[in-house]
């Protein structure tokens, strides 16, 4: 097992191109990284697809409930839904959203954050201080960058697994 800082609040994401480690920022944003975890443990995330890729911008993904389908029908509806848990309450920061920075998607309501999230190819600065940033990836970019693009993608990619470190 890798030595991680904080094995608690690391999480590892399988990818098909590579692992994906991701330092969460539980001093800046706790619901969010308590939820984040919660999800992985329960083998939620395992399975889902990113459902909006879009070049230079995002990559997003955790729709736990339509997300981890591979009916056509399903995949158009990724991206509407969570999980059965309450929403997530804005926990906004200074922390910007730099290039590798996992931030939490929402509606338009800034308490609407749930279970999915994205991750930042570039620098994002218009999304700061609008969405919350709870976690940054700390190795795997590469695996980031080669996720397929698309809104959904016709064969989007999905998190083959995701884990807490700690459990790993």
């Amino acid at each position: 097992m890798t030595d991680y800082k904080d094995p608690e609040n690391t999480i590892l994401i399988e990818l098909e191109n590579g692992e994906v480690v991701i330092e969460l920022l539980p001093d800046i944003a706790p619901d969010h990284c308590a939820r984040m975890k919660e999800l992985a443990r329960a083998g939620m995330y395992d399975g889902v697809v990113f459902h909006r890729v879009i070049d230079g911008f995002m990559a997003q993904t955790g729709d736990v409930q339509f997300g981890n389908q591979n009916k056509d029908f399903e995949l158009r509806r990724a991206g509407t839904g969570g999980s059965d848990l309450p929403n997530v309450k804005a926990e906004f920061s200074g922390i910007p959203h730099d290039r590798g920075t996992i931030g939490a998607a929402r509606s338009q309501d800034p308490n609407s954050a749930n279970s999915q999230f994205f991750i930042n190819f570039s620098d994002n600065h218009f999304l700061n201080r609008q969405y919350t940033v709870y976690g940054r990836v700390i190795s795997g970019m590469e695996a980031v960058d080669k996720i397929t693009r698309g809104e959904p993608a016709q064969y989007p990619d999905v998190m083959i697994s995701v884990k807490v470190a700690a459990d790993a």
